[in-house]
């Protein structure tokens, strides 16, 4: 694995943690999109790995947002789209992947950590934390997904609050609203989004991929369409090694051994 300076990442058995971390706020700057960028797509096209974790390092902040001086000075020298396009892809490659992805969200999770989050596919959330687009106050909008994303997970009404006045969501709110998977005491989010990823890993590789590709595109197709790409996925997974597998250990009553593969 590569080393990089504001992005770690481990691997435990099948599954990847890139762990965020560039003190003291895990504040996106140019250098930690570009470090998660290339850590995700390294995990992301590593053949061993099934499921992908993103946190951030500390108690305290999962990414508290853009790093505001250097937005700035990007935006001065005419440098804003360039930025703004970049941490977008970033974002949607993270949202496009086949691999399950889980954001475990240890604290404060704002504006460009909002959005971050907003493109994991699953979220664990610490009790403590506070999430929200305050972009707002600052005279600016959401630029990495935020006021599309948000509005497709949570419709016009509510999104519309939230961006427009800036205000934060705790936890449980953020879980009301269908954002969250569970909320955990603070200090159990890693091992929590863990056990979720171990669970989701011990499943079969080609029947994981087929079904966030079917939900996450799906989503983006009228119904009809949604309907024929799941029976395609389905079609083609019934021929497979993996669902031979699944079919005999079902049968024997034994626990299926998958091999990922068809």
């Amino acid at each position: 694995m590569t080393e990089r300076q504001f992005v770690k990442i481990d691997i435990h058995e099948r599954i990847a943690i890139l762990t965020i971390d560039h003190p003291p706020a895990n504040a996106f700057n140019g250098q930690t999109m570009s470090d998660l960028n290339a850590a995700f797509w390294e995990v992301h096209e590593d053949a061993a790995v099934k499921v992908i974790i993103i946190t951030g390092a500390g108690p305290r902040f999962f990414v508290a947002g853009a790093d505001i001086k250097e937005l700035a000075a990007a935006g001065a020298q005419g440098q804003g789209r360039a930025m703004i396009e970049f941490g977008q892809a970033t974002f949607a490659m993270i949202e496009a992947s086949r691999k399950p992805v889980i954001a475990a969200v240890n604290g404060v999770c704002l504006g460009g950590g909002m959005e971050l989050f907003l493109s994991c596919h699953m979220r664990i959330v610490s009790s403590a934390a506070r999430l929200g687009q305050p972009e707002i106050n600052l005279g600016i909008i959401p630029g990495w997904g935020g006021t599309q994303r948000l509005t497709r997970q949570i419709g016009v009404a509510r999104a519309m609050e939230i961006i427009l006045t800036g205000d934060l969501l705790d936890a449980a709110e953020a879980q009301r609203l269908g954002l969250v998977n569970k909320v955990v005491e603070p200090g159990k989010v890693l091992d929590e989004a863990l056990a979720l990823a171990v669970k989701i890993a011990s499943k079969g590789g080609l029947a994981i991929r087929a079904s966030v590709k079917a939900i996450c595109e799906g989503l983006k197709m009228p119904l009809a369409d949604g309907l024929k790409l799941e029976v395609d996925e389905m079609v083609a997974l019934l021929g497979s090694s993996d669902a031979r597998e699944g079919f005999s250990a079902f049968v024997e009553k034994r626990p299926p051994q998958f091999s990922d593969s068809w």
